[in-house]
């Protein structure tokens, strides 16, 4: 599993955690922004009129109305990354991650505008009746790059169980046995039969359900954030402040967090804000393709609202209750993920200015004297004897550690290869830093619902989730019918549904980490299509507008 993990890793560096790529992915949408002459702002609320049914044009071709449309594509969006995401980057980041969340959600409002307005304006008509678009089809049909469309709807395959299953069942997982206990086995069951439920009905009942569920999970999410953040009002102002003051400095150490350069604050919060909204991921233009309308420029107005409601509004909500209630900067009692610890050379200590900035450098990839520890520790009753090392768990010295084996303290000799634990049956606890879906819970208990208000999260992540996985096996399944046709749809959808159940039982930070690779994979090709359209998307917009002062 750790190899796996490394391997994601020296991955990613290569893609979304690369210098390159944020300037990549903001560039396009800064580009479009200017190009366009600010859609996302001109626009704006002709897109509410457009998906309020305003405009509404009888007997157009397609399966879902505007809104179930917007809803669908939503329920892609609004998950794991808007609770255990936020957190994620946080945990990276500091406050000045979310600044960077919120860049990335202003520039793809635009991005997505263009994305979907191009893969509406290629989509088809299948076999079975329904509609499926997406970049692939703009890539193929506009671009005549059949092998950049094929390339790109094998990402899509990829992502869906990168971005839609994997990690929506794990994180629900986590945050339902945090919460009530319930082993992860059980809710991998229980959710991946209901999964299959509702997907094996196709488009229309995928957007009956999703229409439901999106209002329904943002009320309560929205009243669970806001009984936090007035709570801590007094917090609020130095928490808004913090994420602007730090978004050109990096984050400075506070408590237990060691602290983040600028260079990855930046990185982890455009990463971060397009796990969350997936502007310029080329997602949601397969949702949208299934919109009755015949005006592609129509529905490319009410993509412009996901990045909104998605990150402007959810996942800042997010990020003022786990700033404004202070958690994220504490020690916490855990077991700690063995993915997230390394054993290192030294005693070092929190107390020391020294030490924090010798750990600081080592964390961020600097040249320093810390190197990773090898040897055997003795331990008595699961505590070190004489210990002559470090543990950094969660980017943060963990302390009162104890090692244990199938629940029983652990007395004997434990190996230590190169930071690593040998022995996978060795379970280590203690307090460091949390991060991801635990992170989010735990400032929900800091408001007016005291611990009642873990049960919020677990609600929101549940609906959050499992809604987001409802909408990418639709992504899935309109990507399989362009590789392989129709035949393709039922195969997807049980390894789909079999992955879902999986990832259950699965490592949270081994998750994350494919998702942040398949994220990539899929963005690159779809940018490029953008850009190679920018001229037809330029001129589409103005026909639509003549359109509309001839009405």
């Amino acid at each position: 599993m750790e190899m796996i993990n490394q391997f994601l890793l020296t991955l990613d560096g290569f893609l979304g955690s690369a210098a390159y790529f944020p300037f990549v992915l903001l560039g396009v949408g800064f580009f479009f922004t200017l190009y366009l002459k600010f859609p996302q702002i001109r626009f704006f609320k002709h897109a509410w009129g457009v998906v309020t049914g305003k405009f509404k044009k009888p007997g157009a071709e397609g399966d879902t109305s505007h809104f179930q449309a917007l809803s669908t594509a939503l329920s892609g969006t609004v998950g794991t990354g808007n609770i255990g995401g936020v957190a994620f980057a946080i945990f990276l980041g500091g406050p000045a991650a979310l600044f960077w969340m919120w860049m990335t959600a202003f520039l793809g409002m635009t991005t997505k505008f263009v994305e979907v307005t191009l893969s509406h304006k290629y989509r088809e008509k299948t076999p079975d009746g329904t509609m499926a678009g997406g970049p692939m089809y703009f890539m193929d049909k506009g671009l005549n790059m059949k092998w950049l469309g094929v390339l790109f709807a094998i990402a899509t395959v990829a992502s869906a169980f990168g971005t839609g299953s994997m990690p929506q069942s794990n994180n629900i997982a986590v945050g339902l046995e945090d919460t009530f206990g319930i082993d992860p086995f059980i809710t991998g069951g229980i959710l991946s039969i209901l999964l299959a439920l509702v997907v094996l009905g196709g488009i229309k009942r995928i957007a009956k359900v999703t229409s439901a569920l999106v209002p329904t999970m943002s009320v309560v999410y929205v009243i669970g954030a806001l009984a936090v953040i007035f709570y801590n009002i007094d917090n609020l102002w130095p928490s808004f402040a913090s994420v602007w003051q730090d978004a050109f400095t990096g984050s400075a150490a506070a408590g237990g967090f060691l602290g983040a350069t600028f260079a990855y604050a930046f990185n982890r919060g455009v990463n971060r804000g397009l796990f969350s909204n997936e502007a310029g991921q080329g997602s949601a233009p397969i949702a949208h393709a299934s919109a009755k309308t015949d005006e592609p420029v129509a529905e490319g107005m009410v993509s412009i609202l996901e990045p909104f409601i998605d990150t402007i509004i959810i996942c800042t909500l997010t990020g003022m209750v786990i700033l404004s209630s202070g958690v994220w900067t504490d020690k916490h009692q855990n077991v700690f993920q063995r993915a997230d610890m390394t054993f290192v050379e030294g005693i070092y200590s929190d107390d020391k200015q020294e030490d924090r900035q010798q750990l600081f450098q080592y964390l961020t990839l600097q040249d320093n004297q810390v190197k990773k520890y090898s040897g055997s520790i003795e331990l008595i009753e699961g505590t070190p004897v004489n210990p002559d090392f470090t543990l950094i768990a969660a980017r943060s010295i963990a302390e009162d550690i104890r090692f244990s084996i199938d629940g029983y303290p652990y007395s004997g000799l434990v190996t230590v290869v190169d930071g690593r634990l040998t022995d996978p049956s060795i379970r280590v606890e203690g307090r460091s830093l949390i991060h991801s879906t635990k992170l989010t819970t735990l400032a929900f208990t800091k408001g007016f619902f005291g611990e009642n208000g873990k049960y919020i999260v677990s609600i929101g992540l549940l609906l959050f989730a499992f809604s987001t996985a409802i909408a990418w096996c639709y992504y899935g399944d309109r990507a399989m019918i362009y590789l392989v046709g129709i035949r393709g749809v039922m195969p997807f959808r049980v390894f789909y549904v079999a992955g879902f159940f999986t990832a259950a039982i699965s490592d949270t930070t081994l998750v994350w980490n494919l998702a942040a690779v398949a994220i990539v994979i899929m963005t690159l090709p779809n940018l490029f299509g953008l850009l190679m359209l920018r001229k037809e998307m330029k001129s589409e917009v103005g026909k639509y507008w003549e359109k509309m002062k001839e009405k």
